[in-house]
């Protein structure tokens, strides 16, 4: 199955964004994930290559538009960070402009007290 070039664009943007971060035990990656109807965020320990936090919207089932919908899993991971004793981390955007839902995520994690 042949990929698109915008594809084949953001996988390659994702691996230069990948090789210049890296998340610890200590400030760990927040990797965000979006498709085209959800969007996912999980805070990795790449030392260990575990997966510390996660949220999703399957688990919450929220509504409204993708983007209210990027501020609540933003909240939620935030939440759940200062639940596991995590203050600050590097933000991943998986190759995707800072930008619409990505930007929404970020600002409501920020705004929760994430520091990134």
């Amino acid at each position: 199955m042949p990929t698109s070039s915008k594809h084949t664009a953001l996988v390659r943007q994702h691996n230069r964004v990948r090789a210049t971060i890296s998340g610890t035990a200590a400030r760990p990656r927040l990797s965000v994930f979006r498709s085209v109807k959800h969007i996912s965020a999980q805070l990795i320990d790449d030392q260990t290559g575990k997966t510390v936090v996660a949220a999703t919207e399957t688990e919450t089932k929220l509504t409204g538009t993708k983007t209210e919908r990027a501020v609540a899993i933003g909240k939620l991971i935030a939440t759940k960070a200062k639940a596991a004793k995590i203050t600050a981390v590097v933000f991943d955007r998986a190759g995707h402009r800072y930008h619409g839902r990505i930007k929404a995520l970020a600002d409501a994690a920020r705004a929760e007290g994430l520091q990134f």
